[in-house]
Formats: structure tokens, C-alpha cells, sequence
């Protein structure tokens, strides 16, 4: 059975965790071992044996992990170097308790090392904890374990990212591994979390699925698998009429290859035919580089509308220019109504003229974002979950947010993509979405399931056509591996 997997808020995790101490009686000193004994068993994959372990702790429950794993490490016969940003008066609860029973053991330093040359380092310093910018030494102490560059381990959240937005605002903890306890947060796959995470694991500290339930999240990690369940071989007796036509707009002057690119992608993932609205000058040469794309010079509304009729889908922005040719193929493309993919400069026309829709699937990077909500690109990074619901509130109909960490939605919960690598900020990378998109409308999939998988297949793809190297991946290495990806069972 496939599981969802969902991400938690820190408000939530704090709320499970209260739960879990008053409605099932365990202990908050409890979870605070149990969680000790997972990040011992941890570093014990990252460590060589005997080698030097740093750890730094703050104030919070966050500390007292620290303090428990230190403790451990003693009985063990390793002796850890703990440093300590907050005096044991400042301790309270749980926190303090852990760190009275390491203090009977072994000491701490209230003073920061210039430098740490060798070893692994556990970052036990604020974890889910941050409602403010870092300051003062523990914005020291992020910069200290950042510039050793050790292996490092962080507890539950890196220190200095947000765990809900993924936003890092001044610095932040640079984990090889992140342990995340009880659920995931959800800040550590999208924004800047991905950068900062490294490899996440999670651990339920054995609190019972049924609590994990009770707090409804209101974001879930997308699964390629669990998206493909339901997705089949195609029967025998079929035809291309059974899988839609999709009929793309776009490829102003100089922007063929962007039309060109969506339209394969469309064909690879699946379509039955894929028509293209383009230039004039543009359409012999986009049918001479893939003959199976039926290419038209269009050049004003009547002729498009001729040909989009017939069409089941529409997919508009790749290459289409913001120009009076461009404005009018936009609006005749609307006017017919039918099931949409608006990407590129479809979206900054959109924004010139705000409409909402509930039967298009809208695709603006971060910029394009800032632009259809009438904020800055900086303030849409800050939180990529409330623009996207923002978004969403707006316009209408499914709207996917590109970039690290992707996120999706149709007005429930958002999706998160933690698939996807840096190589594909690279030219074309959205064309080719695009036209997946328009291709899974196309073959009957909702707006929503075909945001969904799209995204996870265009992703995964990449990662596959990474595998040689981040720099200098095109958009076109992806196709055949979008192949691939639809055709997997």
C-alpha cells in the first residue's frame, strides 16, 4: 500500500506532541530519549567511530535532544564536545532535565571555538523554535558550523530555516542530514529548504498513526508512484482520437523553440495529436524539426478559432510575446472556453488584465507569481505556501508554483514536488511542463491530477537526465525519459 505523506506545520508537530504527553500519558522526557537514542543511531552512519562530535545546543526542547544524544555518546566511551548557548538557568522542562543528567556525566563550554577542524557536528540549536531573524551567537554559531564544512547532522529542522515557509532570511544550518521527528515539516522541501536539508529522515518516535491523523495537514509530499497507480497500458483497439488534441499557442518572433519544445513534450507524455499556432515564418521549420507536430502560421483571431475548435485542449504562453498578435490570440484562446494550460507571457497578459477561471492550470515561476499577485518575487519566496493558496483564491483552477520545492493547488491541499535538480534552470525547462500538462488534460485526467503528475513526471525526468552532470542540461535531454516515465507501470 502506497501511504501518504504528509507535512506538518510546526504549530502541528508542537500539538502532536502535547497529544501525545496528556492523551496517551507518555512523557515529554520520553520523546525526548526517544528522539536522543534515533539521532545516536544516526550519527553513527555519518561518524567514524571515536571521531570528534560537536554539538551545539540552545533553549529549547531542540537542546534537549542535544543534551540526551550527548549523554548516550558518554555511556558509549565517546566524550563530546558540547557547547552550550544558553546558561542551564535559562533550561526549563524537559530541556533542563536533559541536560541536569548529562551535566552529572560531562561538561559543556559556554564559549564558541574559533574554528573546528575535524569531526561531525549535531546541530541541536533551534530546530522548529525560529519566530525571529538569528542574532547575537547563534547567528555566530551558524556561521561557525558552515564554514568548517563537517558533516553535519541537523535535529528536526536546520537552524535558522523556517519550518513552515522553508524561508531563510539571514543564515542557516547547511545539513548533509536532517532528522525530522514525529512528522515532516513541511518548510524543509520547498524555498530554501531544499538547499539547506540535505538528506531528510524521518522518525515517528513510535506515537501512535492515529494521533499523526488527527491533525488534518494541510500539505502533502507528492508520490510518482501513488500518482501512477491508476494509470494503465492503453488497449489494443484504441486510436490517436482517444487521447486528445491539444492545440498550443505561442512562438513569437525568436521564440519558436519554446512552442517547439512544449509541443513534443506533449507528444512524449502521451497526447493523440498536437496542433501549433505560431508565427507565420515559424510553422514550416517547427513541423521540419518534428514532423508530427501539425505546425500553423496563424496570424490573426478567425483562422485560430478555424483551427482551435476541433481541438480538446489548450495550452498558451510559450514563446507568445506580450505584442497585439500575441493579446489577440490570448483572448480568442478564452473565448472558447475549453480546458487550459497558461504558462510564460499568457500569465504576464493575465496579469495585465486579472480574470479567474476555474478550468485552467496556471504555471508562473516566482517572478511571474509576484507579478499576478502585485508583490515582489522576494515576497512570494518568503512564503510559497500562502502565495500559492493566494494564487489559487484569485485566478482560479489549479495553480502550480515552479521552483525548488513546486508546489500545487486546487484550492485543498497544496502539493509539494521534492523531486527536481538546480540543472533545470535552464531555458525551455517550462515549455516542456507545459506541454506535459496539456498532454494529461488531454488523455482525461482532472486539472488537478494532471498538475500532479505532470510535475512529478517533468521532475523525475530531469533527475534522470541529470545523471551526467547539472551544468548544460537542455530541455529537450528530458524527452525521452518523459517517455519512459508515462510508459512505467
Amino acid at each position: 500500500m502506497i501511504m501518504v505523506q504528509p507535512l506538518y506545520t510546526a504549530e502541528q508537530a508542537r500539538e502532536i506532541d502535547r497529544q501525545a504527553i496528556q492523551g496517551l500519558s507518555i512523557s515529554g522526557y520520553d520523546l525526548m530519549q526517544r528522539a536522543g537514542l534515533v539521532l545516536f543511531e544516526q550519527l553513527k552512519q555519518v561518524s567514524a567511530y571515536k571521531e570528534a562530535v560537536h554539538i551545539f545546543c540552545g533553549a529549547g526542547n531542540n537542546a534537549g535532544d542535544g543534551y540526551v544524544l550527548a549523554k548516550l555518546l558518554l555511556e558509549s566511551g565517546i566524550l563530546p564536545h558540547v557547547y552550550a548557548l544558553s546558561a542551564g538557568a535559562d533550561l526549563t522542562g524537559d530541556a533542563l532535565s536533559a541536560f541536569k543528567a548529562y551535566s552529572q556525566l560531562g561538561s559543556v563550554n559556554n564559549v564558541l571555538p574559533t574554528e573546528l577542524s575535524s569531526g561531525v557536528i549535531v546541530d541541536a540549536l533551534i530546530g522548529t523554535g525560529l519566530n525571529k531573524p538569528l542574532m547575537g551567537n547563534y547567528l555566530d554559531a551558524v556561521k561557525l558550523i558552515n564554514r568548517a564544512q563537517l558533516t553535519t547532522l541537523a535535529v528536526d529542522v536546520p537552524s535558522g530555516l523556517n519550518a513552515d515557509t522553508g524561508y531563510v532570511q539571514d543564515d542557516a544550518v547547511r545539513a548533509d542530514k536532517t532528522v525530522s521527528f514525529i512528522g515532516l515539516k513541511r518548510g524543509l522541501y520547498t524555498a530554501d529548504g531544499p538547499s539547506y536539508s540535505g538528506e531528510i529522515m524521518l522518525d515517528d518516535l513510535s506515537v501512535p498513526q492515529a494521533l499523526l491523523t488527527s491533525q488534518p495537514a494541510e500539505a502533502e509530499l507528492l508520490s510518482l508512484a501513488a500518482l501512477k497507480k491508476n494509470h494503465q497500458p492503453r488497449e489494443k483497439n484504441t486510436h490517436k482520437g482517444d487521447f486528445g488534441h491539444v492545440f498550443m499557442v505561442g512562438g513569437d518572433h525568436g521564440f519558436s523553440g519554446a512552442i517547439r519544445l512544449a509541443g513534443e513534450a506533449a507528444l512524449r507524455a502521451g497526447a493523440g495529436l498536437v496542433s501549433i499556432a505560431t508565427r507565420e515564418e515559424h510553422a514550416a521549420f517547427i513541423s521540419m524539426a518534428r514532423p508530427e507536430l501539425m505546425s500553423h502560421g496563424i496570424s490573426g483571431r478567425s483562422a485560430f478559432k478555424q483551427l482551435a475548435t476541433r481541438s480538446t485542449v489548450l495550452a498558451v504562453g510559450p514563446g507568445l510575446g506580450q505584442t497585439p498578435w500575441a493579446y489577440e490570440l490570448f483572448e480568442a484562446a478564452l473565448d472558447l472556453k475549453k480546458p487550459m494550460v497558461v504558462d510564460a507571457d499568457g500569465l504576464n497578459l493575465l496579469a495585465k488584465e486579472p480574470r479567474k477561471n476555474d478550468n485552467w492550470v496556471l504555471t508562473p515561476h516566482p517572478a511571474e507569481a509576484a507579478r499576478l499577485l502585485a508583490c515582489t518575487t522576494q515576497q512570494v519566496q518568503c512564503d510559497r505556501f500562502t502565495a500559492v493558496k493566494n494564487l489559487q483564491q484569485q485566478y482560479g483552477g489549479v495553480v502550480v508554483l515552479k521552483g525548488s520545492g513546486s508546489l500545487i493547488c486546487g484550492g485543498g491541499s497544496v502539493y509539494v514536488c521534492a523531486a527536481g535538480n538546480p540543472g533545470m534552470a535552464s531555458g525551455g525547462m517550462g515549455d516542456v511542463l507545459t506541454g506535459i500538462i496539456a498532454a494529461l488534460l488531454a488523455q482525461g485526467n482532472s486539472l488537478i491530477e494532471a498538475a500532479k503528475l505532470a510535475v512529478m513526471v517533468h521532475s523525475v525526468a530531469a533527475d534522470r537526465a541529470v545523471i551526467s552532470g547539472e551544468k548544460g542540461l537542455l530541455a529537450s535531454d528530458l524527452m525521452s525519459h518523459i517517455k519512459e516515465l508515462i510508459n512505467e507501470y
